[in-house]
């Protein structure tokens, strides 16, 4: 379902709402909402090995599925913060973000959060699944899960076809 689609009032004054899934406006007062992608700051933790540390995720949704580690950024964070901090909260790893890897979409819960993704290195910590990961594993890319196993398929399809081209 699309974020806006069950808007039907204003969330300041209570009257009805107008627009389409895209923007919604109130006549009444002027309040005006759009149906943005939620951003979320996500790494590629690769060890000297060249395997990629994956985390599985313990709710929905997704709930069973490995994931690359990462999360929602706060609205004053910058991502970077956010990338390190997720990090931080989810394994246990205080991690250091290189390379720009991309931007993908990914729907979740009637929405689309748009998955900020850097390449990045460990500096330190314990590894340990926390928050919301049930485990984690590193994975050389013949030994990574099926993508239909994987909530950002799409950005390990992409590491995987590194390695061929």
């Amino acid at each position: 379902m699309p974020l806006l689609d069950a808007w039907k009032h204003c969330p300041r004054c209570a009257s009805g709402l107008a627009g389409d899934l895209e923007r919604l406006e109130c006549g009444a007062c002027g309040f005006v909402m759009y149906a943005n992608p939620a951003p979320a700051a996500c790494a590629l933790v690769e060890d000297d090995d060249g395997r990629v540390l994956l985390t599985r995720r313990a709710f929905e949704p997704y709930q069973g599925m490995w994931d690359v580690p990462g999360g929602f950024i706060g609205e004053t964070e910058h991502p970077l913060d956010g990338l390190r901090r997720e990090l931080l909260e989810e394994t246990g790893l205080e991690v250091e973000p290189g390379e720009w890897y991309g931007a993908f979409l990914v729907p979740y819960e009637g929405r689309t959060v748009v998955n900020l993704v850097w390449r990045a290195r460990v500096l330190g910590g314990t590894p340990a699944p926390n928050d919301d990961v049930s485990e984690l594993a590193w994975f050389s890319r013949e030994e990574l899960p099926p993508l239909d196993e994987i909530a950002m398929a799409e950005t390990l399809g992409r590491w995987l076809e590194e390695a061929e081209g």
